[in-house]
């Protein structure tokens, strides 16, 4: 029987990045410089056929190519599954187990447009950082005028939405960052996950400010100017719909 929502992630509610909106867990040192090294390792030694260059970044896929019919399942190496069952364990997906794993390489000076993962994957993600921290950034999604009224109205952070009439960029839809180091877990679920949109800013330096949530927990402290090196992320998740080798052979309609 599924957990109920109420009821997971117990493990991690002291991680609770409280200066954020709900379901923002952050845990520092998730992981040792041992196994930090060994993972490394692990992503390093993989075949050049793995990686995929994109612009600003490249990454190996692990677990299937995620699809809105379905994923072909493959089945994670060890290396990678040790950790999507450790977190699995924690409640992170009601019960289920991660079966998908995404290793981004960034190296300093590159990120990502901010975006969304979409519906493909349960509403959550939690990802282990190697190698270097980065910023997170998170931006509200470009809203209608009554969703800007109410959310103004709710808002706890000082990035209020710009008024009615008045053009959404990015900068006025900024909401907080997060900043993540090595070693750590992050996870983000519902809201957190579902509507604001993330992204990595490319740069090759981050100076930490007030807009940094989860400051109380990390090493850094405020106006410090960061130098990123190259930093490896293992983005793990559930994928809900998954394909058995007959359907996608077509043997059965």
């Amino acid at each position: 029987m599924e957990e109920p929502q109420s009821h997971v992630l117990k493990e991690l509610e002291s991680y609770t990045v409280k200066e954020a909106p709900p379901t923002v867990y952050y845990v520092p040192g998730f992981i040792t410089e041992t196994e930090e090294a060994y993972l490394l390792q692990q992503v390093y030694k993989a075949p050049k056929p793995k990686w995929t260059q994109l612009s600003g970044r490249r990454l190996q896929n692990w677990g299937g190519l995620p699809h809105p019919k379905g994923m072909l399942v493959e089945e994670l190496p060890d290396w990678l599954k040790t950790y999507a069952n450790k977190i699995s364990a924690l409640g992170a997906f009601s019960g289920k187990t991660a079966n998908h794993v995404l290793v981004n390489e960034y190296k300093p000076g590159e990120g990502i447009m901010p975006h969304e993962d979409g519906p493909l994957y349960f509403p959550t993600v939690t990802t282990i950082s190697l190698g270097s921290h980065t910023l997170l950034d998170f931006y509200r999604p470009i809203s209608t005028a009554q969703e800007q009224v109410s959310a103004n109205r709710g808002s706890h952070r000082p990035h209020a939405l710009p008024q009615e009439g008045v053009p959404q960029t990015e900068e006025n839809r900024y909401l907080l960052s997060l900043l993540v180091e090595p070693r750590s877990l992050l996870v983000l679920r519902d809201d957190m996950y579902t509507r604001f949109l993330h992204g990595v800013r490319g740069v090759a330096r981050d100076t930490v400010t007030e807009s940094v949530a989860n400051l109380r927990a990390v090493s850094a402290e405020l106006g410090d100017s960061l130098s990123r090196g190259t930093r490896v992320s293992l983005t793990i998740r559930h994928v809900p719909r998954v394909l058995k080798m007959g359907l996608l052979l077509g043997r059965r309609k």
